[in-house]
Formats: C-alpha cells, sequence, structure tokens
C-alpha cells in the first residue's frame, strides 16, 4: 500500500538476519560511556543514539578501517562477522558489541515497476516472486552458515566479544521509542506502518515464547551445563 504511492511492487529478497551492534574502541559500561562517542551510524539508529550522546558519522564502508586506526571515529556499526572481519575491523577496534537492535533483521527488496509489472505475463510474474523468494532464503541460509565460524576466528584472534549492558539497552529503547513517536506525530504513513507492525509484533512474541525462544533457550542452557 505504502509503495504504491512510489509507484513500484516489493518483494523481498535477502536478509542478513540480526546484525552486530558495532566495534568500540573502548569498553561500555553504561550509557554514560556514549557521550560525545563518535560512530559510523546512520538513519534511525543515528536519531535513536544522538540521544545518548553519540555523534553519528557518515563513513563509506572503504573509509571505515582507515578511520577506527587514525581514531577519527571512535566506533562503527558494519554488518555481522563474515562481512567486518574481512574489512579487518578487529584490527583496529578491539571491543565487539552485540545485538545491532537497529538491523534485527534488515530486509532487502526487489522493486518493479507497477506499470510495467501489469504488463508482465503470468509466467514472467511467477519467476520474479520466485527468484526473489530464492535470494531471500539463500541470503540469509548462508549467514547463517558463515556467520559463526567467522565469530569463532574473531574471538580466537583476540576480539572482545561483548553484550550491551542492560542500562544501554534499556536507555536505547526508551530513546527510540521517543524517535518513533516523535516520527509518527508528523508522518501519518510512518504512524501508520509503525502502529501495524507493533501490533503483529505482540502476538508474534507471544508464540515465539512458546514456540522457538522457549526451545532454542533450553537448548542453548543445555550446551552450556554441558
Amino acid at each position: 500500500e505504502f509503495l504504491k504511492g512510489y509507484n513500484v511492487v516489493a518483494f523481498a529478497a535477502g536478509n542478513t538476519g540480526c546484525q552486530m551492534g558495532g566495534w568500540f574502541r573502548k569498553e561500555l559500561k553504561d550509557p554514560a560511556d556514549l557521550a560525545g562517542v563518535k560512530m559510523r551510524i546512520g538513519g534511525f539508529a543515528g536519531r535513536v543514539l544522538t540521544k545518548l550522546g553519540v555523534v553519528p558519522q557518515q563513513v563509506a564502508a572503504g573509509d571505515i578501517y582507515p578511520s577506527l586506526e587514525k581514531g577519527t571515529i571512535d566506533a562503527a556499526e558494519w554488518v555481522g562477522p563474515y562481512d567486518d572481519e574481512k574489512l579487518g575491523f578487529q584490527k583496529v577496534a578491539k571491543y565487539y558489541y552485540y545485538p545491532g537492535f537497529w538491523e534485527g533483521g534488515p530486509t532487502l527488496h526487489n522493486l518493479v515497476n507497477i506499470a510495467k509489472w501489469e504488463q508482465l505475463p503470468a509466467s514472467y510474474k511467477s519467476i520474479i516472486r520466485t527468484a526473489s523468494s530464492l535470494a531471500n532464503e539463500t541470503m540469509q541460509a548462508r549467514y547463517d552458515a558463515y556467520n559463526p565460524p567467522a565469530l569463532k576466528r574473531l574471538v580466537a584472534g583476540g576480539t572482545q566479544l561483548r553484550a550491551f549492558p542492560p542500562t544501554i539497552m534499556d536507555a536505547s529503547l526508551k530513546a527510540a521509542n521517543e524517535v518513533y513517536a516523535e516520527t509518527s506525530a508528523s508522518n501519518p504513513a510512518f504512524k501508520k506502518i509503525y502502529d501495524s507492525m507493533v501490533a503483529f509484533r505482540g502476538d508474534q512474541y507471544t508464540w515465539w515464547q512458546v514456540a522457538e525462544h522457549s526451545f532454542d533457550t533450553f537448548m542453548i542452557r543445555s550446551r552450556t551445563r554441558a
């Protein structure tokens, strides 16, 4: 419905899964440690972290490494272990934080002009739908397969893997909700989509607690005990 206003139809065509929170040159213990931190990050995440004192920086992929190395920036988020390792961030930033709460499952889309789409025969439409679906499944599957060994290599090489402290997560959630409320107040289209998403997410969490989450949590704890 929203994309019709831009004369396009969209098909999910890729997903990285939940991303990492980024590389930091210093350890984070509480929200105060974020004050003044120059971080390569943008979008809604940048707006959220700005409320916690972070100074967002727009840095191209190829410039992240030298910016961290020179101290031009203090932190940077990219994707996850598999992609981050290839860019060598572990050589210039010691602490690797998770989760990237701003990208819990970013979806790539294949966008097609509506007028052109409607001109296609049914068989061609089926090809586009199928190819997009395959790309979506394949990308997620590859990240699920490639991230674990990459994370192991990073940790074995000296990377300090850290979870964002609960105080930072709580402060970030509060700031995020403020940003969503501010945006909803000025953007009716955003509000409509956001409200629908929140309602759907609530139902999904109810089910997830019963299904995947309970099972995965049990298995992870069992592995730890073993």
